[in-house]
């Protein structure tokens, strides 16, 4: 959009919404208390006791708007097979006018909050500047702390900076009816709308997490994916560590990992080895870009973390739970008597609370205090392991990229790709096994899900498996960062996990570290350069030699079914790049020598 049209744009949305008043949001401190303490006023939200977690919130939403609603997001690019055979897609000529319907008075009663942002460090060249127009406070207090907000992001659009427009409400229009403490409509009214050749965002209905938050995963990864694939870079389901040998030599790594595989806790590892130390320069989304040098750099769009409360503790990911004793908002967690917060799988459970339904909790109950999918929002600044790169425009060098899911078998705990092409090849057949706590007729099934990006590939997926070989066009293999497909949940035959994982994944980072600076061996298998017992630090670890050959045992039978496996999923995609099927044929090649 031409940033001359930012007021007309504004405008015209606000003729379209009609909403009673509109305020251009200032990113300041004490806009974001006064709207916090508006809410608690309101009664949608709970001030914390301030001397357990002081300057925190709480929210608690509808139970029908809990989470990201993947069936009522769609890509709606001009033509379906743009959006290709993973996405929802409707043409625009017909989503335009049903949300415009939708949206005709939507913010009746309510205020229309301007945020301009940035996803990325300002003056970063692969930045992407947003505007977001929405009726929700607590949208704009997330905002403030995922992004890097305010009136000088709106200075540098007008002075010519392109953007992305970005229309949220949670339509509930206050026409003559009264507020609710989490208004959202129904689920057939609800729609996350991405419109690529626009560079146009809409969302209606919601307001939880990623429905509402659209600089997240609506621009960061769905739209910035369509752009990176136009302009030469490419946002990714990643995270980004910095890791510090004991002689002080850093390096960074991305780790793509789907949902429920401790991304957020491999960001900010404590390791188990004395002298090594992580460092995070983010926890969900890199994206990466070429120099002039031909090397890959990455940048970590947010500035936040909207993290996953369940399972969070001071023993699972220490770094995080330091991260959140303070100047939090959270979001469907349980209220403890001494107004601070619980979850399931934090470090002492309560007798009593008040659940995210705000209904009487007691430990004997079998519901969940806290939902599932509860959330913190905190400043990344706030991370005791923060990287000091993490704000750098230049980005960070990438040494090496992790791959991975949660395979109970078949999988190797650490697998090195033979070359760049291997780890693109790894990185597609990535997915976890379907659990008995997803319903689903296809337990133990593969599901698969390439560099975790599924949910979130702004196009067809034959192109963006066909942008990663074209990242490599005109850089040696060898100034390339090596891949690796990690397996952190390998069981034993009595359903047991074979490595401890959290901060002894510190002992592959080392190896990985050390396979860099070449001063590490491996072993050539089939699949891969794996370490023998031998080049893995295991100081003071209980593993068996069984366990050790059980999580790098490389399974032919289960291999020749994985592969059979992939073929049949490329093939359910319709087209893919010819390298991937190159790529599956030499693995099976030599599984079969």
């Amino acid at each position: 959009m031409d940033y001359r049209k930012l007021n007309e744009w504004i405008t015209e949305m606000a003729n379209l919404c009609k909403p009673d008043r509109i305020h251009f949001c200032d990113g300041s401190q004490d806009e974001y208390n006064r709207l916090l303490e508006e809410q608690v006023r309101a009664n949608k939200a709970i001030r914390l006791n301030p001397d357990k977690r002081p300057s925190s919130y709480a929210f608690f939403s509808d139970p029908s708007d809990v989470a990201r609603v993947e069936n009522r997001t769609f890509i709606s690019s001009v033509l379906e097979e743009n959006a290709g055979p993973t996405n929802n897609w409707i043409d625009p000529k017909i989503l335009k006018p049903k949300m415009e319907k939708l949206f005709s008075g939507a913010m009746k009663g309510r205020t229309m909050y301007v945020i301009p942002f940035v996803m990325g460090p300002v003056g970063a060249t692969i930045a992407q500047y947003g505007i977001q127009l929405t009726d929700s406070p607590y949208v704009v207090c997330n905002m403030r702390i995922m992004t890097r907000m305010g009136e000088h992001i709106l200075d540098i659009i007008e002075s010519g900076k392109d953007f992305v427009p970005c229309l949220h409400s949670v339509g509930y229009p206050l026409d003559g009816r009264p507020d609710v403490p989490w208004p959202s409509a129904p689920i057939e009214d609800k729609y996350i709308a991405h419109f690529p050749e626009e560079r146009l965002i809409w969302s209606y209905g919601s307001g939880y997490g990623g429905n509402a938050l659209l600089g997240k995963k609506c621009l960061a990864l769905r739209v910035a994916s369509k752009i990176g694939r136009e302009e030469g870079f490419m946002a990714e389901h990643m995270l980004i560590l910095k890791l510090t040998n004991p002689e002080g030599k850093s390096k960074f790594i991305l780790g793509a990992f789907p949902s429920a595989c401790g991304k957020t806790n491999l960001a900010m590892l404590l390791p188990t080895i004395p002298g090594w130390r992580v460092e995070t320069v983010g926890d969900d989304i890199a994206w990466i870009f070429k120099k002039d040098d031909g090397k890959l750099y990455a940048i970590n769009p947010e500035k936040g973390f909207f993290g996953v409360a369940k399972g969070t503790s001071y023993k699972t990911n220490y770094n995080a739970m330091k991260s959140i004793e303070k100047n939090t908002i959270f979001t469907n967690v349980a209220i403890t008597e001494d107004n601070d917060v619980y979850w399931e799988g934090m470090d002492e459970t309560p007798i009593k609370a008040m659940n995210w339904k705000k209904q009487p909790w007691t430990i004997t109950d079998r519901e969940p205090a806290a939902h599932p999918n509860s959330r913190f929002t905190v400043s990344i600044e706030q991370a005791p392991n923060l990287a000091k790169e993490y704000d750098d425009k230049e980005g960070v060098l990438i040494s090496a990229i992790l791959v991975g899911g949660r395979r109970a078998s078949t999988i190797p705990l650490v697998t090195e790709a033979y070359d760049f092409n291997h780890g693109v090849f790894m990185g597609s057949m990535m997915g976890s096994e379907i659990t008995a706590a997803q319903i689903s007729n296809d337990i133990g099934k593969v599901r698969r899900d390439p560099f975790a990006m599924l949910p979130f590939i702004g196009y067809h997926i034959k192109d963006y498996f066909q942008h990663w070989f074209d990242m490599k066009q005109g850089t040696k293999e060898e100034d390339l960062p090596k891949i690796y497909y990690v397996n952190w949940f390998r069981k034993n035959d009595k359903g047991e996990f074979l490595w401890p994982g959290f901060g002894d994944n510190s002992r592959i980072l080392k190896w990985i570290f050390e396979r860099q600076e070449g001063t590490r061996k491996g072993i050539e298998t089939p699949i891969g350069i794996m370490p023998r017992k031998e080049d893995l630090d295991l100081s003071g670890l209980k593993l068996t030699d069984e366990a050790f050959d059980e999580l790098f045992k490389v399974d032919k039978n289960a291999w020749m079914d994985e592969l059979d496996d992939l073929y049949r999923y490329y093939q359910s995609l319709g087209e893919v790049p010819q390298e991937l099927y190159d790529e599956l044929i030499k693995v099976k090649e030599r599984l079969l020598k």
